[in-house]
């Protein structure tokens, strides 16, 4: 389980501008990222994997699997409200050189917490690999609640959740009765340093793709107890997070990345372009 904690990235996926998929920028990111990053998040929604087709994620995986030039553990992400599809699809991905998957909760049709501890426990079964629950009620319409967590948590093949409902309550439940072994990292890259303070172990972020140091720095000192540290690298994001989801992620962040010189910024409709005033937000907030 110690794969898992520190920071996990949730990588972009780089585009040219015709939309087709840029490997010599997902190298250099790759690069970049390895260099405070403790694992790569693969096919994340950051990854624009609801607008990827299975063959791209297909190459996109094998291809951060070559290029993990420090053998970085790697998350895939496979999930879905199709729970026989989801079912389908890990049976038929080759998840050689995968250590975990990230599952998202069901989305869109907004199921029971039985039916999303049911889903998930489908998953848990099928996957041959560690399964770690994701739950970000802001896109799915539902949230995965800390009671439905810690049932899911005494699976053997369940080892964590990336939560980001943004509610540190909850959070503060699943870590006062998780099992020992559970992992609870933060989905929000603001809030890692609270559930830290509590339990947590770690983040899957965002903005590791951009500050991958400040990161290693935050997580290394919140780990170690030094939580005023820890705020110091934390406070440097704090104005540059929220331009990020303005206009959707990784709309932001491929802009913010685009100004550092490691991928262009196109993203995949609906998702559009950044406008005019959230580039001249982000210029100006850019570290």
């Amino acid at each position: 389980m110690r794969n898992f904690t520190g920071t996990g990235v949730a990588l972009v996926t780089p585009l040219h501008d015709d939309g087709k998929i840029d490997f010599p920028s997902l190298k250099k990111l790759l690069n970049h990222t390895a260099k405070g990053v403790d694992y790569f998040v693969v096919m994340g929604t950051t990854g624009e994997s609801a607008t990827l087709s299975k063959e791209e994620k297909k190459e996109i995986l094998q291809f951060v699997i070559k290029h993990n030039r420090k053998k970085l553990p790697v998350v895939y992400g496979i999930g879905g409200n199709n729970t026989a599809a989801v079912l389908e699809e890990i049976k038929t991905a080759n998840l050689k050189g995968v250590d975990a998957l990230l599952s998202v909760s069901p989305y869109y049709n907004k199921p029971s917490q039985e039916g999303i501890f049911l889903h998930f426990q489908k998953v848990a079964n099928a996957s041959p690999v560690p399964v770690i629950l994701y739950n970000v009620p802001g896109r799915t319409s539902s949230n995965l609640t800390a009671s439905t967590t810690l049932r899911l948590a005494r699976h053997k093949n369940i080892i964590g959740i990336k939560e980001a409902s943004g509610n540190l309550e909850q959070c503060m439940k699943i870590a006062k009765e998780k099992p020992k072994d559970f992992l609870l990292i933060s989905g929000d890259d603001l809030l890692t340093i609270a559930l830290y303070s509590v339990g947590g172990q770690g983040v899957i972020s965002v903005l590791a793709n951009a500050y991958p140091v400040i990161f290693k720095k935050m997580t290394e000192h919140a780990s170690s107890g030094n939580f005023a540290k820890a705020a110091s690298e934390v406070f440097k994001l704090l104005d540059i997070n929220g331009p990020m989801y303005e206009e959707g992620n990784p709309t932001g962040v491929k802009y913010l990345l685009s100004l550092m010189g490691i991928c262009q910024p196109p993203v995949r409709l609906p998702l559009a372009k950044p406008s005019v005033e959230l580039k001249r937000k982000i210029e100006k907030l850019k570290l």
